[in-house]
């Protein structure tokens, strides 16, 4: 058994499929195959049932899997501690980061990044936080910036900052004359939210005491802050932004913007990682390059309240 076979076949686990996983590993695909054939042979087991299309682990192969990713896990500490210890920030650093705050935490966080080590490479995966929990836990992602708390005790929590929550309205929406708003003077027929799976809505469903998709008479679904905003922009009709997204607002655009009543609905941004994690250093790093960006009020929670995610 070699590391290298581990790699071939978390690879396949990772791709379901012969050829993208050879791509990945830079080998040809006859030679994964036979490599993972020859450790099957030699555990005396079959990892992978190839009769399935996508290919798919059997029930001790999965077990396999699992087993090995936390070997290459810890096998890449030794090359860790070395790059500790010369004081460099090199390699690679995989991070999640969430559709709801990837637009404007990434444009700043990737040119300072890459302007101030440029011998780290970044790999970063847009997608929902329950995926980014899942690649944390089978060692795809280093990290992740997420909305807290998840209340999964493998993951550890490393709180950034705090976004207020506003109203944007349609100038010719009802709410548009008002400075603050409540949360019942939302209608749910004038709503825009994102699709399931976004934490985002379920804070917003929170927020508002809303609790069933069939209190909407009109659906869209969409991942896109941005294009709710434009719904809205284009029609008779609101939506929830979080803070980072109305700090670049013009004043005109600032005048569809209202607060809600104090204390003001926030969502807590956290770093996160696994709890057997590796990489200290370079994760430090990045939490250190985020609060950077992020203004210092946003850092503290203050007047705010952190309204609950239902995951």
């Amino acid at each position: 058994m070699t590391l290298q076979q581990l790699e071939y076949i978390i690879a396949l686990d990772s791709h379901r499929h012969f050829v993208l996983a050879s791509e990945k590993c830079f080998v040809t695909q006859p030679t994964l195959s036979m490599q993972i054939q020859k450790l099957e042979e030699e555990l005396g087991v079959k990892i992978f049932d190839r009769t399935k299309q996508p290919v798919i682990p059997t029930e001790i192969g999965a077990g396999i899997i699992a087993q090995a990713r936390t070997i290459l896990r810890e096998a890449s500490m030794i090359q860790q501690i070395i790059n500790d210890q010369k004081d460099s920030l090199t390699g690679e650093l995989r991070i999640g980061i969430i559709p709801t705050l990837a637009p404007y935490l990434l444009p700043p966080l990737f040119k300072q990044m890459r302007e101030k080590y440029p011998q780290l490479n970044l790999v970063i995966k847009e997608t929902i936080t329950e995926e980014v929990i899942s690649e944390l836990k089978s060692n795809r992602l280093d990290c992740g910036l997420v909305v807290t708390p998840l209340k999964d005790s493998s993951i550890k929590e490393d709180v950034l900052f705090y976004e207020e929550l506003f109203v944007y309205v349609s100038r010719k929406n009802a709410l548009y004359d008002k400075k603050y708003v409540l949360a019942n003077d939302i209608d749910p027929d004038q709503l825009w939210l994102l699709e399931e799976g976004h934490c985002f809505r379920s804070q917003v469903l929170n927020l508002c005491e809303l609790r069933k998709s069939s209190d909407f008479h009109f659906k869209y679904e969409t991942g896109n802050i941005e294009t709710l905003k434009r719904m809205v922009d284009k029609s008779d009709g609101i939506t929830i932004l979080p803070e980072l997204a109305v700090m670049e607002f013009s004043k005109q655009q600032m005048k569809l913007v209202k607060q809600l009543k104090a204390p003001s609905p926030a969502r807590e941004v956290s770093l996160v990682t696994h709890r057997d994690h590796i990489k200290a250093k370079l994760i430090k790093t990045l939490k250190e390059e985020v609060l950077r960006i992020v203004p210092k009020q946003m850092q503290t929670l203050n007047s705010k309240k952190v309204v609950e995610i239902n995951y």
